[in-house]
């Protein structure tokens, strides 16, 4: 049984958010006393799982989706995996703009694939 394209491209682009979402913020919150190069060296490490998923799946996306396409898709994961990082992990309130943010990206995800 063959996953279909959307599928794989989602799922590895979520994974791969994971692993950027830690990268990017969450130094914040467990290096903070750390010299800012020790926290970048531990981001980079991190952040080279998110491209050993980003890549296929970008590559794997494009054999069906244009660029424009999946840097939408893109963009509603990296809010879908951020605000509950935000909330659960980095003790972050939840915000109305929150809903407001992803209002605007239902209203990207029409127009960049309406057609």
């Amino acid at each position: 049984m063959q996953i279909p394209v959307i599928v794989q491209t989602a799922g590895l682009l979520t994974l791969s958010n994971v692993f950027m979402t830690v990268a990017w913020y969450g130094h914040l919150k467990n290096f903070s006393t750390k010299a800012w190069y020790v926290a970048a060296f531990a981001s980079w490490g991190i952040a080279l799982f998110e491209y050993l998923l980003q890549v296929p799946a970008n590559r794997i996306g494009y054999t069906q989706y244009s660029l424009a396409q999946l840097k939408i898709m893109q963009e509603v994961i990296t809010l879908s995996v951020f605000v509950p990082f935000a909330m659960i992990y980095m003790n972050e309130p939840f915000k109305t703009d929150y809903i407001w943010a992803g209002l605007c990206l239902i209203g990207a995800v029409y127009f960049i694939f309406r057609s």
